[in-house]
């Protein structure tokens, strides 16, 4: 069983401020990675805050996650450029090698594929980012072979 962790939610700067949940929520994510539900109670307990409303905030914003995500996170492109050159395609072949969904984690917790609305990098349509390395002009075949050296540990 995983050890649970102790949170520091009764930091001094957010004590009694009327946006305190925010920043916990933040703390809370970036010691586990994710906003387990032990967490989210957690949070409630030493907070104060009412379990529903740090739910609802939870998951309004895309920052959080409520499930743990891989070690490397995908990122498809599919704003516009991206999606008429072929991020639907992309999507789908990296969703078939992994053996995941769009919002899914592969089961050794490698790798986690989302797609977003856009990265903002149009003049390399199709485009993905794989943790903070951006790729693009990618086809299916060559984004697996992309794949394969993270599988292997052989990238950037």
């Amino acid at each position: 069983m995983q050890a649970h962790r102790k949170y520091d939610f009764r930091n001094q700067s957010f004590e009694g401020e009327q946006g305190r949940l925010i920043p916990l929520l933040q703390a809370a994510q970036e010691q586990e990675g994710y906003l387990s539900r032990e967490g989210l109670l957690r949070i409630q307990r030493e907070s104060g805050i009412p379990l529903a409303q740090i739910y609802g905030v939870a998951t309004f914003y895309a920052q959080f996650r409520l499930k743990p995500v891989g070690r490397h996170l995908i990122r498809v492109c599919h704003g516009t450029a991206c999606h008429v050159s072929g991020a639907v395609e992309l999507t789908q072949a990296i969703g078939k090698h992994l053996q995941i969904g769009n919002g899914e984690t592969t089961a050794d917790r490698m790798f986690t594929l989302e797609t977003v609305s856009c990265l903002g990098c149009c003049s390399l349509a199709p485009a993905l980012m794989i943790g903070n390395a951006t790729y693009g002009n990618l086809s299916p075949s060559s984004a697996i072979k992309l794949l394969k050296k993270y599988q292997k540990g052989d990238h950037p």
